[in-house]
């Protein structure tokens, strides 16, 4: 290993470590929680509390081969998790780890040697064309690597309450981004001054992380646009200083402040939808789950999106040595059993990412899941970049796009907006360039 690299692995150890420290967090129980664990235990680490069941029911069936076997499942809120990791990587201490992330999160790690690359064996199982399409295998790789085995992704749709639709005259769901708007309009309810009651579409307004620039990205893509694009050269720039990015802004500023469907204090997201505070949202399939377990007498349904849907692929990595890296490769591949995808699309509602996997019993049970499984020819996806600086670039416009979105001098003001997009992209780049990524 070069100077330069131990240097910079040591720079991220202090620098993640302290991070978590300072978060105020991660608190005492934590660190009792990083002691080696047995040879006969291992420890999954997720950042979404609803995969805790399937985690602990693929740990059940590997009760056969290895009776000894004990899996604690440890699944808390997604920055958690993230601090959690951060802290627990760069400290060399957690013991046998199966650990939860998406390849972006992933890559910081892997650059730095703080993930393992899968054996052989587990690496023909990925790179089988059979198992997993080359998206997929992608986002568990570097430079041809295989570093992780995928188990599902976020793709997002439209949720939408088919009695609100009814009562606004509306037959189908929305086809375009403007149609968005007019349905959101029409099915906003209001008191008698006229505020919103019930949103007409709950669009993410606030709110911590980076999930306000993912899903202002949706929306951007629906548009033509995106966040980052990658050039020849494999490095990116921001794309959204454009006119796709004036559109998708401009649409957010025109329901809260001139259509006024919604406002960043009404209620929102999976939470408004079950209890029938907004009529329509975009989300990814989890929902499905959650609406039968909160709300089972909902009446909704969804669709595809007008262009096409962000899709997350999350993979099991690995930290662990000899045999207990064995045990934990062995879980990641039970993980992708036929048997406990289907028990993860059907019990959970995320979506599996292996191919081949037959799963009609579940689709036909739950008409929902259509618009993830079945939809349109030339439907397209895209995917966050394997950067190390993706959730810094998200997270600094997550904070501009907050600004923005209550500024009511923006709406209807396109040269404001463009403005405004030209300063957050260059703030983008800034970080691209720093990271020497900025294409030239």
């Amino acid at each position: 290993m070069t100077t330069a690299v131990k240097t910079q692995k040591n720079a991220l150890k202090r620098g993640l470590a302290k991070a978590a420290l300072l978060s105020g967090v991660l608190g005492a129980g934590f660190f009792a929680g990083l002691s080696a664990a047995s040879a006969a235990t291992l420890t999954v680490w997720s950042g979404y509390p609803e995969m805790a069941p399937f985690y602990e029911h693929v740990a059940e069936g590997l009760k056969a081969a290895h009776p000894d076997l004990t899996v604690k499942v440890e699944a808390i809120a997604l920055r958690e998790h993230e601090k959690r990791i951060a802290l627990g990587l760069t400290s060399g201490s957690a013991g046998p780890l199966i650990i939860e992330l998406p390849g972006s999160t992933a890559s910081r790690y892997i650059e730095n040697e703080l993930l393992p690359a899968a054996p052989d064996d587990v690496s023909a199982f990925v790179k089988d064309p059979a198992n997993f399409g080359q998206f997929f295998i992608d986002a568990v790789s570097k430079d041809g690597v295989v570093y992780g085995v995928p188990l599902f992704r976020g793709q997002g749709s439209l949720f939408y309450n088919t009695d609100m639709f009814a009562a606004a005259g509306l037959t189908e769901p929305p086809k375009t981004m403007e149609e968005y708007s007019q349905y959101a309009e029409k099915l906003t309810q209001r008191d008698a001054n006229g505020n919103p009651t019930v949103s007409g579409w709950s669009m993410r307004l606030s709110g911590g992380g980076q999930g306000i620039a993912e899903k202002f990205w949706i929306n951007l893509f629906q548009y033509g646009g995106n966040v980052l694009v990658q050039s020849a050269d494999g490095k990116w720039k921001a794309d959204y200083a454009n006119e796709a990015g004036r559109k998708a802004l401009k649409q957010y500023l025109e329901n809260v402040h001139t259509l006024k469907t919604v406002t960043p204090e009404m209620p929102a997201d999976a939470e408004a939808f079950e209890r029938g505070q907004t009529a329509m949202f975009i989300r990814e399939s989890w929902v499905i789950g959650d609406i039968a377990s909160k709300a089972p007498d909902l009446k909704y349904a969804t669709a595809p999106l007008p262009r096409g849907s962000i899709a997350l692929p999350t993979n099991l990595y690995v930290s662990a040595e000899g045999d207990d890296a064995k045990l934990a490769w062995e879980y990641t591949q039970a993980a992708n059993s036929p048997e406990n995808l289907v028990w993860l699309l059907q019990n959970v509602g995320w979506l599996p990412n292996r191919s081949g996997v037959d799963y009609s019993v579940v689709t036909d049970k739950v008409p929902a899941f259509g618009a993830f499984v079945n939809y349109p020819e030339g439907y397209e996806f895209f995917t966050l970049p394997a950067i190390g600086p993706i959730e810094e670039v998200l997270t600094r416009l997550a904070a501009q796009l907050t600004n923005a979105f209550g500024n009511a001098a923006l709406a209807g003001d396109d040269a404001a907006i463009d403005a405004f997009l030209k300063t957050a992209a260059d703030e983008t780049n800034q970080i691209l360039a720093r990271e020497d990524l900025l294409a030239q």
